[in-house]
């Protein structure tokens, strides 16, 4: 119950973390007036950080299992 209640705070403290991170990077795209033109650089730069974020939360939070998951699968594969 303690290693989960530290990797659930773990987690949370990635998340605020990449939350500023994002905002940060977002702010400073837009203080720079960027062209409407060029497409929508903000939106696509907070998808790849909210996404690199859940993916280290899954990982931190489901890591071992998710190996030993891969592993017997990979195991049961029998092939020609």
């Amino acid at each position: 119950m303690n290693r989960l209640k530290s990797l659930t705070t773990s987690a949370a403290t990635a998340a605020t973390s990449l939350t500023v991170v994002a905002l940060v990077v977002l702010g400073g795209l837009q203080r720079r007036g960027a062209n409407r033109e060029r497409g929508d650089v903000p939106g696509w730069v907070l998808i790849t950080l909210m996404t690199a974020g859940l993916v280290t939360i899954l990982w931190k939070l489901a890591g071992d299992q998710l190996a030993a998951l891969f592993t017997r699968a990979i195991s049961s594969v029998t092939g020609p």
